[in-house]
């Protein structure tokens, strides 16, 4: 999103459903110095800037473009998730990913990257992905569960898990406004050969069930799983405020009990054959 900063803060207002008359009540900030704002008749100090970034809730990395086009430097740094300024929550995060086994887990960013697996879903997705050409592109979701040469073959319900993750991407955009970056890849995923037209037109409005299972199935084992996502509350960095994981819980006693004896059989298959090595997911993607 690009602008001068009038135009921003309107557009956050508007995203917002806010009025000029509630989103200067709640600033504790004049009407009519509002009003200037937007049309640019005044520019905002550094801290009105601010001040109506977290009352519309606007997420670090937009709170930093807003500065900018208010002439400011930004306020929020984006670290890589190695460094170690956030040391301690990475080693959350890896708490976070051990404790889900043996069952997959997930790190993504806001464009559905995979930053990082626990050793369940190297295992789980190398078995889905052996034999298969790469899927182009660095490593992501949405890529995965629609390329044809990624899990798609292997979801035996992929046009209801597609439907809802069209709807999650619509509907789950950080901070409530659309992402562009995700948006772009949505639609390259869309253009793959296969993808039913009526996926792409999915309302996000539409009622959805509770949980949408997942269920996978390959070589006469099946895996029938339902997500959660997590987020990391009151960040203060970009990087940090814009990662997801995503838990995969046995949606069927059949997945809770055969999981840990399937993935010993599973790796010790891989071992004893170099034509099944299982690709290592758990380097962050550059």
């Amino acid at each position: 999103m690009s602008g001068d900063i009038g135009t921003l803060v309107q557009r956050w207002r508007k995203a917002r459903r806010l009025s000029q008359l509630g989103l200067a009540a709640e600033a504790a900030v004049s009407i009519r110095h509002l009003c200037f704002i937007e049309t640019g008749r005044a520019r905002p100090s550094r801290t009105m800037v601010l001040r109506l970034a977290e009352v519309l809730d606007v997420p670090l990395r937009e709170r930093n473009t807003l500065l900018l086009a208010a002439g400011f430097a930004p306020e929020y740094r984006e670290s890589a998730l190695d460094a170690p300024a956030i040391a301690a929550v990475q080693q959350a995060i890896e708490a976070i990913l051990a404790q889900q086994e043996p069952h997959p887990a997930v790190v993504m960013d806001r464009g559905w990257d995979i930053r990082d697996t626990n050793a369940a879903a190297g295992r789980f997705f190398g078995f889905l992905l052996t034999g298969h050409r790469p899927v182009p592109g660095p490593a992501n979701v949405l890529r995965l569960m629609f390329h044809p040469d990624g899990v798609r073959p292997y979801v035996t319900n992929w046009p209801e898990v597609a439907h809802a993750l069209v709807r999650r991407v619509r509907r789950e955009a950080l901070g409530g406004v659309t992402d562009e970056r995700a948006q772009r890849i949505l639609a390259e995923v869309l253009a793959y050969p296969g993808v039913p037209a009526a996926v792409a037109d999915t309302d996000p409005l539409a009622p959805q069930l509770p949980i949408v299972p997942v269920r996978f199935a390959r070589d006469g084992r099946q895996f029938d799983y339902f997500s959660t996502v997590t987020t990391l509350g009151t960040p203060q960095d970009v990087t940090l405020q814009e990662l997801r994981i995503e838990c995969f819980f046995p949606a069927g006693e059949q997945t809770r009990r055969a999981a840990p004896r399937i993935w010993s059989a599973v790796q010790d298959e891989s071992r004893s054959s170099t034509s099944r090595g299982l690709p290592d997911w758990r380097s962050p993607v550059a």
